[in-house]
């Protein structure tokens, strides 16, 4: 049965998530779990799934799994949606176990990309996967997306297939891919996918589903945001912003559109007899990004073409340049449109999706979600749903821009809250539907703790901002820092009868939290359980600057303002901060410094990161390179030092654990090659000690049980 579709809404407007009339199928009302088996649909009445979604994460009916936020959007929408939940991929029967869906394929790598699940930032394979039941490993292929998508062809080749998620949103234009080490074509190339959904991609989903319930073929859906589709040719009518070299002169003619039409008394008689075609008629205009401001440009039919794939993969510089262009294009009220060349194919990048507003929002978090695994898992425990089932999201977004951080890349810079009505009320959902509940709430959180209603104060200096980040290099004068609906929160939900603790487990930006001491006292007294995670990631400036990270000044200024409080209170607590290793930027001496600032600070970390390449990020960018994209990168622009090798990379780790006697060989010949051997030794500014030697003629003792030398190996230690 079809339904009326209204056109997509101009660049100015956005039509709300729950205006769309009811698809006719949710008479059949609301699912207790999306069924995963045809059993479950008969039991429902269902003949079909309208929309079927394949996951390669296990099925949580739980707002914090993407699978069961966009299933239940769409069951919101009226339409039947099934789940195949980590199906084997070694043929396309289980992608056939629900039938063929009336509408689409969505497929999804899960809330995590599936080679950062399975690989280490080593490239050692884990030995578990938090999204599976068990915690078994192995129960989803690498490049989920891709194989998932080219299994669902096999099953159903003429059903149109949408991919999503954080997997497919990172990988929507060519990307450096640090598994293989090269650069690789979109992934909507590479699944064969009709349409990529990036962000959070309610809109986009909704969308989608109404217009082809409406009868519109996919291949029509050209206009929406936060989509990336492939093209055989450029439609006419559209301004090209040349931005595929980074070495135009400083003096530039307007180059002339050779698709231009001539006046027909300076034409030649061959040219004045050939007819006018669509083409002709409306051009592309070229225009070269050095001059692209001195024109007056329509947005809505303006685009950025990138430096093409073959050109990327073949130039770091240029693609240092493109993750620049990408990144500066991600304000989605002044964003356009990109276009990147994949051989023959055009992969066209919408504007970015207008983010939820905060009813919106509530709406979205208010879905009937049973809050726990699917029943078909029994009593196997998942220890990613163990670990959230007690957390409340309040927000999405994160405005600080780390280089080496995905956050903003999905997710978008700007804050999109809940009210807190609606976070009280899945309060007091978990108090009553969680077994097992003891009264704790584990998360009042987000991407970082603190962003909660933090936005610019002007709506129009925020639609014409292209500032990667709110907090960096200093905090925007524009951002409203005030933390009270925070702190208001925090308070509300400690007096929610039955809850005896909320705990605060994100990330804490410290930087910002300095703005508002009101707010650090109430986070101190009442919801730090002896111990709270901050990052500043490194101590020093040429590190940091790579990073888009604060000063070690402004941790030093939280660290007094957390032990003040935490005396005031009566509680003796500790910071626990989180530090990475071999970040584009980062030398040894740096490392070093960093090592003897842990020393001094008493910190002895036991967890430490090494910097994990991940698709699309900016300091990925770095990474392939060697460029740095937060400037204008030319090719003779700033170098970045770049750590590859695995050993150089262990070394680097090393010095974050330089307590651990079993890194100090590492790093004693790591000093003595560095010319740093005055570091070796006993005293108090000195990182590791000096190797004991047995007295002349006298063995060194054993300890008792101790294994026998072992000679060496020819090379060993290189």
């Amino acid at each position: 049965m079809s339904q009326t579709y209204s056109p997509a809404p101009t660049s100015e407007q956005v039509r709300p998530l729950f205006s769309w009339p009811k698809y006719w199928a949710e008479c059949y009302g609301t699912a207790p779990y999306l069924p995963m088996s045809r059993a479950e649909m008969d039991a429902l009445g269902w003949d079909s799934c309208d929309i079927i979604i394949v996951t390669a994460d296990a099925y949580v009916d739980h707002p914090s799994f993407g699978m069961a936020v966009i299933g239940r959007m769409l069951e919101s929408q009226g339409f039947r949606v099934g789940i195949i939940a980590q199906p084997a991929w070694d043929s396309a029967e289980p992608f056939k176990v629900l039938g063929k869906p009336n509408l689409f394929f969505g497929v999804t790598g899960g809330n995590m990309d599936s080679l950062i699940n399975r690989y280490t930032a080593d490239l050692r394979i884990r030995t578990d996967d938090a999204y599976t039941p068990h915690g078994e490993a192995g129960k989803r292929p690498d490049r989920s997306v891709i194989v998932y998508s080219q299994r669902c062809r096999e099953a159903y080749y003429d059903t149109p297939i949408v991919i999503g998620g954080i997997e497919a949103s990172l990988r929507r234009i060519a990307q450096y891919d640090y598994w293989s080490d090269k650069v690789r074509k979109s992934v909507l190339i590479d699944s064969n996918a009709d349409i990529l959904l990036y962000g959070n991609a309610e809109r986009a989903v909704v969308e989608v589903a109404h217009r082809l319930a409406a009868g519109e073929s996919i291949d029509a859906m050209t206009d929406i945001r936060g989509t990336a589709i492939v093209r055989d040719a450029v439609p006419a009518g559209w301004t090209e912003i040349d931005s595929t070299r980074i070495d135009w002169p400083s003096k530039i003619d307007a180059i002339p559109n050779p698709y231009e039409m001539k006046d027909p008394e300076t034409q030649s008689c061959a040219t004045q007899d050939e007819p006018a075609t669509p083409d002709t008629v409306s051009p592309v205009r070229i225009i070269p990004m050095p001059l692209h401001r001195k024109n007056e440009l329509d947005k809505d039919t303006t685009y950025i073409r990138l430096p093409s794939f073959n050109k990327v993969r073949n130039d770091p510089a240029l693609y240092a340049h493109a993750s620049r262009v990408l990144h500066q294009e991600s304000n989605p009220h002044n964003a356009r449109v990109l276009v990147q060349k994949h051989d023959t194919k055009e992969v066209w990048v919408n504007t970015p999706p207008i983010p939820l507003s905060t009813e919106e929002m509530d709406g979205v978090f208010d879905l009937p979600y049973q809050r726990r695994p699917h029943p078909a898992y029994g009593d196997a425990k998942i220890p990613a749903y163990d670990m959230i089932k007690t957390s409340v999201n309040i927000m999405r977004g994160c405005f600080g821009g780390c280089t080496f951080c995905s956050i903003t890349e999905h997710e978008g810079r700007i804050i999109q809250s809940r009210s807190e009505e609606s976070i009280l009320k899945e309060i007091e959902h978990i108090r009553d539907q969680v077994p097992g509940f003891t009264g704790t709430i584990s998360d009042l959180g987000g991407p970082t703790a603190n962003m909660y209603r933090l936005n610019c104060k002007s709506d129009a200096i925020q639609k014409n901002c292209r500032r990667l980040s709110c907090v960096y290099p200093t905090i925007c004068q524009h951002l409203n820092t005030d933390h009270s609906h925070t702190t208001a929160l925090y308070r509300k939900a400690r007096r929610i009868p039955g809850i005896k603790r909320v705990a605060i487990a994100s990330g804490l930006r410290y930087d910002l939290a300095l703005r508002d001491p009101e707010y650090v006292e109430e986070l101190v007294t009442h919801h730090v359980g002896g111990y709270l995670k901050i990052a500043p990631e490194h101590s020093e400036e040429n590190t940091l600057s790579k990073m888009m990270k604060p000063s070690i000044t402004a941790y030093d200024e939280f660290k007094e303002m957390f032990e003040r409080f935490s005396k005031k209170a009566g509680k003796l607590q500790y910071l626990i901060p989180y530090f990475i290793a071999a970040h584009p930027g980062t030398e040894n001496e740096d490392m070093l410094n960093l090592g003897l600032w842990l020393k001094k600070n008493k910190f002895k970390p036991d967890q430490v990161q090494t910097f994990y390449p991940s698709p699309m990020a900016l300091a990925t960018a770095m990474y392939y390179s060697g460029k740095n994209p937060l400037k204008k990168v030319t090719y003779k622009s700033e170098k970045v030092s770049i750590v590859k090798q695995i050993e150089q990379r262990r070394i680097q780790k090393a010095f974050l654990r330089y307590h651990d006697e079993k890194n100090w060989p590492l790093l004693r010949q790591a000093l003595k090659d560095m010319g740093r051997e005055d570091m070796i030794g006993d005293g108090p500014h000195q990182l590791v000690p000096a190797e004991k030697k047995a007295p002349r003629g006298r063995p060194v003792a054993k300890r008792p049980g101790a294994a026998p030398a072992k000679k060496a190996r020819p090379g060993a230690g290189r």
